[in-house]
């Protein structure tokens, strides 16, 4: 059995005022997180994902130009801050943060660290929502990585942000690519896509034959106020099965064994991948 200990973070934002500068919004969210991913090391957590934009708050509901200043380079200050608790731990770290990729360019981003808490590679987030509340566009250009799969100590990652996980073709092109455990690090609340989070993320899950671990924040944000971010983290199985769970109201470290060898007698089972036909599927990409 090929065991990995995996865990997922979810987090409120402890400074909500926006009197107050930018980085110092951010650092409070960065030392929150701190005693949370020396938790999931000290548990023997083997892979960790962070939240969407996980050092600060989710700015999109306001159009503010100043929150262009949360965004840094990729690898940056926050990945090798991040670098120390990956070797500490022997832990690979899922990163994700506001990316500057030069001036007013900007993505939607997670960095992936090794246990050696080297730098393995990024994920730019493809699909960018534009709705009363996600204005997205506004922050971030659309991502130009293709789907990557970061081979780690212990698993290949592969990483879809947020409102990725509505598309079914990047999910299918992180199992083309090898992933084995595919997480999706979000920020989204109550309301219209809420019955969709335990439906959409499962079923990547079966039509893929991978892991899939999927995050998001919990409280309210000031003074956006855009809705209750309503948590419910989670692991699936390749067979689609919630096997652990976070409520929606606390911050919470949720952790799971994750048998890759499942992997195998879920795709021994369902041939999807051989059974597909890429040369009949003209229309998706026309």
């Amino acid at each position: 059995m090929t065991t990995v200990k995996c865990g997922l973070i979810q987090l409120a934002n402890p400074l909500n005022d926006e009197s107050k500068p930018v980085a110092e919004i951010q650092e409070a969210m960065f030392q929150k997180h701190l005693p949370w991913i020396e938790r999931a090391g000290e548990q023997g957590v083997q892979i960790l994902c962070l939240q969407e934009i996980f050092n600060g708050p989710y700015f999109c509901p306001s159009q503010d130009a100043r929150w262009y200043a949360a965004a840094e380079e990729v690898p940056g200050p926050t990945c090798e801050r991040l670098s120390e608790y990956a070797r500490r731990y022997e832990m690979v770290i899922v990163v994700p943060i506001y990316e500057k990729a030069m001036r007013g360019v900007y993505y939607n981003t997670a960095a992936v660290l090794d246990a050696d808490g080297s730098y393995l590679g990024k994920y730019r987030k493809q699909h960018i929502p534009q709705v009363a509340g996600f204005w997205e566009k506004f922050f971030f250009k659309p991502g130009d990585g293709g789907y990557p799969v970061f081979q780690t100590r212990y698993a290949k990652v592969g990483v879809y942000i947020c409102y990725d996980r509505h598309f079914p073709e990047g999910a299918r092109c992180l199992g083309l690519n090898g992933a084995e455990i595919v997480f999706n690090p979000s920020a989204t609340v109550a309301g219209l896509s809420q019955y969709l989070w335990k439906l959409e993320q499962p079923a990547h899950a079966v039509a893929n034959g991978y892991f899939v671990g999927a995050i998001n924040r919990v409280g309210t944000e000031p003074p956006w106020s855009i809705g209750k971010f309503y948590g419910t983290s989670y692991f699936c199985d390749p067979r689609g099965q919630i096997i652990a769970e976070a409520n929606e109201d606390d911050d919470a470290l949720v952790v799971a064994d994750l048998d890759l060898d499942m992997i195998d007698e879920v795709r021994n089972t369902w041939q999807f991948y051989r059974d597909r036909r890429p040369e009949t599927y003209d229309a998706l990409t026309r």
